[in-house]
């Protein structure tokens, strides 16, 4: 065989498994079916697993996880009674780990949404564009738990936060779309907001599990900003 071939050969086998290897480096995430604790009147029959669908492409776009199918994951959560528990058995972990190709599993639950509506006065329409009128908010919480598959233990928690305002024209911030009992909210104040809290959850789980690092202090500065928040919230008698 000719030198030159050869060394072409090994160039090429080199590279392939030289991706091989990063793509092994890659933490294999599998995420959950969503929980709903909050009041949202756009959730549905099916939304929960249209979130995780949804977080499952955020993540696997940011090119660090490798992601674990759906398909994969659904039979044995319910096996292992985590499709109605959100927990994982003492014990049960290694073998989550082994049947599902996950090494940590991604749980999440709306705790809290609200929406407002308020009047900015006159309103006008041109080209079927509105401006002024009425201007609409919404936000949401999802309370995130990575489980490590191997051990059961929670390694990361996180509150994330999403906002959004309606009117005028939207600039969207979600890279995915919406699909299912979902799809006529995408343009939504409610849309909005859901996109930039699943954006949110791929950032901050990308930083704590890849990046690692200055990105860590930008979100711990958050979680004491919403912290703090929330206490100002309390109203005490």
């Amino acid at each position: 065989m000719n030198k030159s071939f050869s060394a072409v050969l090994l160039a090429i086998a080199g590279i392939a498994a030289s991706g091989a290897a990063f793509a092994q480096g890659k933490p294999a995430i599998g995420v959950a079916e969503f929980k709903n604790e909050s009041s949202a009147g756009w959730w549905s029959g099916g939304v929960g697993w249209e979130l995780a669908g949804m977080l499952s492409n955020e993540l696997s776009s940011s090119g660090d996880f490798r992601v674990v199918e759906r398909s994969k994951l659904e039979k044995v959560m319910e096996e292992q009674n985590l499709a109605a528990s959100g927990r994982v058995r003492s014990g049960s972990g290694a073998k989550m780990g082994q049947l599902t190709g996950a090494d940590y599993l991604v749980f999440g639950t709306v705790t809290a949404y609200e929406e407002n509506t308020a009047s900015t006065g006159g309103g006008l329409s041109f080209r079927g564009i509105s401006l002024g009128g009425k201007k609409s908010e919404a936000y949401i919480r999802v309370d995130v738990r990575v489980v490590n598959a191997t051990t059961g233990e929670v390694d990361f928690s996180r509150a994330i936060e999403g906002r959004s305002s309606g009117g005028g024209i939207s600039v969207g911030v979600f890279r995915g779309g919406f699909g299912g009992n979902l799809a006529h909210e995408q343009n939504t104040p409610a849309g909005k907001a859901i996109g930039a809290a699943l954006v949110e959850i791929s950032d901050y789980l990308d930083c704590k599990m890849v990046k690692r690092g200055s990105c860590e202090a930008e979100f711990d500065a958050k979680e004491q900003k919403r912290r703090a928040g929330d206490k100002k919230a309390l109203k005490l008698d």
